[in-house]
């Protein structure tokens, strides 16, 4: 590089270089192409030429800066490529493999088991604020959370004191606490619907009661659902389901009973017109939704559906449930219901309520629960309702949620994620919509609009699962269908959000 001009060809020869130096490897003295872009480059500003060492030109210099630039870029990319590779699975592989001997597909739920995006599952050993570790020893920023409860991070401090001090009184008692108490009042002060609650230990427990309380109620057994709506694995709500059937491609499940669907009626979510046909033909007991769908991937309502479905159940005699077993202290403090300012009659809760216990609850306007027994005649009951540990932790979530800028914080947090993953996608040529609400987000591979679960079947599944897999291998948790929604948590870092984002731009180039 002794010459003021590069040699014929637009080629530059480095030598003399360091090989101490990191770069030593890839600026070894050879001759190089010269970049296009240094190929008749000014001379360096006279301000610059000072740095030039004594016997070099100043376009020499540029040169190797300019090429020393690139072996920079080489060296990241090598890293990350590195990193890459070092994603082993093997412990995961074989704890999968025992598993499927011993569990039905080797789950104790089936959308776990990776069935739409391929691969095995990672096998979790241990999680701590927004992060997960798998047994292989490889690091994840978590988006699933839980699928949804973990919502002030997982293991959190305060929570696991609290749990550890209600653990030397007593796991399970089997008789009244005070817990049930505060946590039932905490409820009651936040979701309008609520002025009385019971308590269940799942989310599916509590659409159960739910859907016995309504008939009861309204002396009717008809109940209108929306197609791609999750409200747990009951009989009379396994038709056109989403989440884990659609990941599946099971349209129904084999083993439910022509009678126990025979009063489920289906509309199409964000068509009033489906709903009210529906009403018109039938005697129905109530209209149950998803407020926000999260068991199609996201699909948001608009306010006028909500708002229509309220007066067309008042005008039918049929009660309105919102089923915010997602969406309850998640995406406002008193869930969809405070967001839209639409209020049912009937809610169900869980995951939050439970701070990552199992949980879950119905609860409602007070005439309508006092049919539950035993101050009705409505039978529903359960050994572990109200476990004081579930009760502990959910009382503790609670309290970290209701702090000021808790929300805030979530909507910030998820809308940088969800818009930075949908511009890398267009970045990179791919049709892609989307978008949140507070800490609830998803997208999907098509143009959209999606506002139903047939727009949702629209997305490319094959592509999204070449997503996932390339997504985890740089250390990205994110839920394992398209068919569900993702979840932040008040944990979750700006950082977190750069690192994840930085990892969709590389794979959505790759796809």
């Amino acid at each position: 590089a002794g010459s003021s001009s590069p040699p014929p060809g637009g080629r530059v020869v480095v030598a003399a270089m360091d090989l101490s130096s990191p770069l030593a490897f890839a600026l070894a003295p050879v001759a190089s192409p010269m970049p296009q872009a240094l190929r008749g480059a000014p001379a360096a500003p006279e301000a610059s030429r000072a740095d030039v060492p004594k016997g070099q030109s100043s376009t020499g210099a540029f040169a190797v800066a300019a090429l020393s630039g690139m072996a920079m870029g080489v060296t990241k990319r090598h890293a990350r490529n590195v990193a890459r590779k070092a994603f082993k699975t093997v412990e995961s592989d074989r704890i999968f493999t025992e598993a499927q001997e011993l569990m039905p597909g080797g789950v104790s739920s089936p959308v776990r088991a990776f069935k739409s995006v391929g691969g095995n599952p990672v096998v979790f050993d241990r999680v701590k604020g927004a992060y997960a570790w798998d047994v292989d020893g490889n690091k994840y920023i978590d988006y699933v959370g839980t699928w949804g409860p973990a919502i002030i991070g997982h293991a959190d401090d305060e929570v696991l004191k609290a749990l550890n001090e209600q653990m030397q009184k007593g796991t399970s008692f089997g008789a009244p606490s005070a817990l049930e108490n505060v946590l039932a009042k905490m409820v009651i002060d936040a979701v309008p619907s609520v002025e009385m609650v019971r308590f269940t230990n799942s989310g599916t427990e509590a659409c159960m009661g739910m859907i016995r309380l309504v008939r009861a109620y309204t002396k009717r057994e008809k109940v209108i659902k929306f197609e791609g709506c999750y409200h747990g694995h009951a009989d009379a709500f396994l038709v056109q389901a989403g989440s884990g059937v659609a990941t599946l491609g099971l349209p129904d499940s084999p083993g439910v009973p022509k009678g126990a669907t025979a009063g489920t009626l289906c509309a199409t979510y964000n068509d009033l017109a489906s709903v009210e046909a529906l009403l018109k033909e039938n005697e129905v007991a109530a209209v149950i939704l998803e407020p926000v769908v999260g068991n199609s991937g996201f699909i948001p309502p608009t306010k006028e559906f909500l708002v229509g479905l309220r007066e067309l159940s008042t005008k039918y005699g049929a009660l309105l449930v919102f089923d915010e077993v997602m969406t309850g202290f998640r995406i406002a403090y008193g869930g969809a219901q405070a967001y839209f300012g639409v209020t049912p009659d009937v809610t169900c809760l869980g995951k939050v309520i439970g701070g990552g216990l199992p949980v879950g609850a119905y609860g409602g306007r007070r005439d309508i629960m006092e049919m539950v027994a035993p101050a009705g005649p409505m039978y529903q009951a359960g050994t572990l309702s109200g476990n004081p540990l579930a009760m502990t932790a959910g009382i503790k979530t609670m309290e970290r949620l209701k702090q000021p800028g808790s929300y805030e914080h979530l909507d910030k947090i998820t809308g940088k994620l969800i818009n930075g993953i949908l511009q890398a996608g267009k970045d990179a040529g791919h049709a892609v919509c989307g978008g949140h609400i507070s800490g609830m987000f998803g997208f999907f591979f098509c143009e959209g609009p999606v506002t139903c679960f047939a727009d949702a079947t629209k997305s490319d599944t094959a592509k999204f699962a070449k997503w996932h897999r390339k997504m985890l291998e740089r250390g990205i948790y994110l839920a394992p269908s398209q068919y569900e929604a993702g979840f932040t948590g008040l944990c979750h870092t700006e950082e977190d959000v750069e690192k994840t984002l930085a990892a969709a731009r590389e794979v959505f180039a790759e796809l």
